[in-house]
């Protein structure tokens, strides 16, 4: 369900399980939000899996190579920090990558979910070829989420056997057969999320924080 949050400086910044788009930011704002990370080159699968049934709610795929990105298929997280392209979310320092993770994480009435991380660190080579693959995915159709991240992980070496199909949970299921593979869950209010720009509230809004 699709839900409009305002920022500060009535700053929009939106989330859904699954919605298409066609945004598309200009080379300046991709070039200006260009982030490299000091550790280890990895492909995480992040999972948001809804309370209290089980049920997987969306797949994005964290990257961190010569630069670290989220693929985020039909999702319609949005942030000034983080320009997009088709789906490719640039700029993910440990703080928006935090945001990211916190803005899914929810407990709320009709709105319950937490996030798993599964992390499988590979070469700078490997990491690039799904960033590759992510930027030429072009944007996925809603609903397709767990379908887009599949056919990423299927172009890039070491993760040709990801199973296609609708549901996140199954694409979780493989990969957390992976060789190397490490899992972290967060829920909503987890301490290890530092909010950079953003606080949640207890009622689920959010407003500025000031650092």
């Amino acid at each position: 369900m699709l839900r409009r949050i305002l920022l500060a400086l009535a700053l929009p910044l939106l989330l859904a399980a699954c919605g298409a788009d066609n945004r598309w930011a200009s080379d300046e704002a991709v070039r200006n939000a260009r982030y490299t990370s000091n550790e280890q080159p990895s492909i995480a699968l992040m999972t948001i899996i809804g309370l209290p049934r089980g049920e997987g709610g969306h797949s994005a795929l964290l990257i961190n190579g010569s630069q670290q990105i989220i693929f985020d298929p039909a999702g319609s997280f949005v942030h000034p920090k983080a320009p997009e392209r088709h789906d490719v979310l640039y700029g993910i320092t440990p703080q928006m990558r935090n945001v990211y993770i916190d803005y899914h994480a929810r407990d709320l009435p009709g709105e319950r979910y937490y996030v798993t991380v599964d992390t499988v660190p590979v070469s700078r080579e490997v990491a690039d070829a799904a960033i590759r693959a992510a930027e030429g995915n072009g944007a996925v159709s809603k609903a397709f989420c767990a379908t887009g991240v599949s056919t990423v992980l299927r172009s890039t070496p070491g993760f040709q056997g990801a199973p296609g199909g609708f549901s996140p949970l199954r694409l979780r299921e493989w990969f957390l057969s992976v060789p190397g593979v490490t899992t972290a869950e967060y829920r909503d209010g987890d301490p290890r999320l530092v909010h950079g720009d953003l606080l949640k509230m207890s009622d689920g809004s959010l407003r500025t924080y000031d650092r």
